[in-house]
């Protein structure tokens, strides 16, 4: 079966998750962190080069302060317990997201994650933390006004190949598959720039009840697809 190089997924349904069986919200985000072990540890088993999670938007600030508080602890309690099996396991962590309002404390973990697995070779986890796309766009414009100003660049030179330079996610190749947990079927504000060509797969599960049979059922359908970036179908083209 062809798989993806990279995998995107929106985890969500964590809330509902709980919600259906009388729980506390919070509860059903615990759970998610489970899921995101089993979907680390199936990248991995399967070949897959990158993963990234869609961890907490820029958006989500606006959620209960008690549940934005649960959320940060758990981002802290899963790289506590978790970073030290990541990285022996090969597995690089990169954080996309803005940094410039985070607590010191979250701050500090990220870094550490990142520093600790810079050099590590197997999957890489791109964890969208403080992420939005719009915002991660603006950032890029930003920065490339900064350089036309200082005769860095010329207007001339400004094309999608310096925005995309420019991104969070410089370096690290476009999603193959997006995939959507909970039915819903949107963005949400994620990796606008680079799901120009990507796959998306919905899924009804919601998030906690993600595992390896929903992670290969997704893979299944990707590799149904015919992707033509444009150009003709591989029956055409073979015709």
């Amino acid at each position: 079966m062809r798989h993806p190089q990279h995998v995107a997924i929106i985890m969500d349904g964590n809330g509902r998750w709980a919600q259906a069986r009388g729980l506390p919200r919070t509860i059903g985000h615990r759970r998610g962190v489970e899921a995101v072990r089993d979907a680390v540890r199936t990248a991995g088993d399967l070949g897959i080069s990158y993963l990234t999670l869609f961890a907490f938007s820029s958006e989500n600030w606006r959620r209960p302060e008690q549940e934005v508080g649960e959320l940060m602890g758990l981002l802290k309690l899963f790289i506590r317990r978790d970073l030290a099996d990541l990285h022996k396991e090969g597995v690089r962590v990169k954080v996309i997201g803005a940094r410039h309002n985070l607590a010191p404390d979250i701050l500090s973990l990220l870094e550490e994650a990142e520093n600790l697995t810079r050099d590590n070779t197997s999957t890489t986890l791109v964890i969208a933390f403080n992420y939005g796309a719009r915002e991660e766009v603006a950032r890029a414009a930003r920065r490339i006004a900064e350089r036309v100003m200082s005769g860095a660049a010329a207007l001339a030179d400004i094309d999608a190949e310096l925005l995309d330079s420019h991104m969070d996610t410089a370096g690290i190749p476009d999603p193959d598959l997006i995939i959507r947990t909970s039915g819903e079927m949107r963005l949400s504000n994620f990796l606008l720039w680079q799901a120009a060509y990507s796959e998306f797969v919905f899924l009804p599960c919601l998030w906690p009840d993600f595992d390896r049979k929903a992670f290969e059922e997704a893979l299944r359908e990707y590799a149904s697809r015919d992707r033509r970036y444009g150009g003709l179908s591989r029956e055409i083209a073979a015709s």
